[in-house]
């Protein structure tokens, strides 16, 4: 038995190789560095979050159902309003596509292209991979729900809400916002 059991020895604390290698995701939490988000804009060009964010307030809004475009597309089209001539700030509507939408990534990017002006595809980053690890770090409850991020000129959380667009929320973070570009 021995000999099938490795064991990682650190410090004092020994570990069965299986249990090193469990991963736990914890909920993304104000203050946290928002971890590597891969995807492709609609043009077609990869973009990494929050890399691509750096140097700019950047509002997330990300949702992982067909239906939940709605609240998305609410939360960014006021923040666009709000923010978009400031060149300081940047925004980004990230779909996460799981399960069998990976199968139809050419027709589902395709369709969003289609009905996206063109000077905002490369504001829409459709991410496919890691779907189950972002629902988990946005403590998804399911349904059709915009999960909002605002980050940092370094990435950092400085606001979250999951849920419809609600305009107390929204002053929530636009105050925010607002803050993050005054220091």
């Amino acid at each position: 038995m021995k000999a099938i059991i490795r064991r990682f020895t650190k410090g004092e604390v020994t570990v069965p190789w299986h249990a090193a290698m469990v991963v736990v995701i914890a909920a993304l939490a104000v203050g946290d560095t928002l971890p590597a988000l891969r995807g492709r804009d609609l043009t077609g060009h990869g973009v990494r979050l929050p890399d691509a964010t750096r140097g700019r307030v950047t509002l997330l809004s990300m949702g992982f159902t067909y239906e939940s475009r709605f609240p998305v597309e609410a939360w960014t089209n006021r923040f666009r309003a709000d923010f978009g001539a400031d060149r300081r700030v940047n925004f980004y509507e990230v779909p996460l596509i799981g399960g069998m939408g990976k199968l139809a990534r050419g027709f589902i990017d395709g369709g969003m292209r289609k009905s996206t002006p063109k000077e905002l595809q490369d504001n829409v980053v459709t991410v496919y991979d890691e779907v189950s690890d972002w629902k988990k770090r946005m403590a998804d409850p399911g349904g059709d729900v915009a999960h909002v991020v605002l980050l940092d000129a370094k990435g950092r959380v400085v606001a979250r809400h999951t849920g419809a667009f609600d305009e107390a929320a929204y002053q929530r973070v636009a105050d925010a916002t607002r803050r993050v570009l005054a220091e």
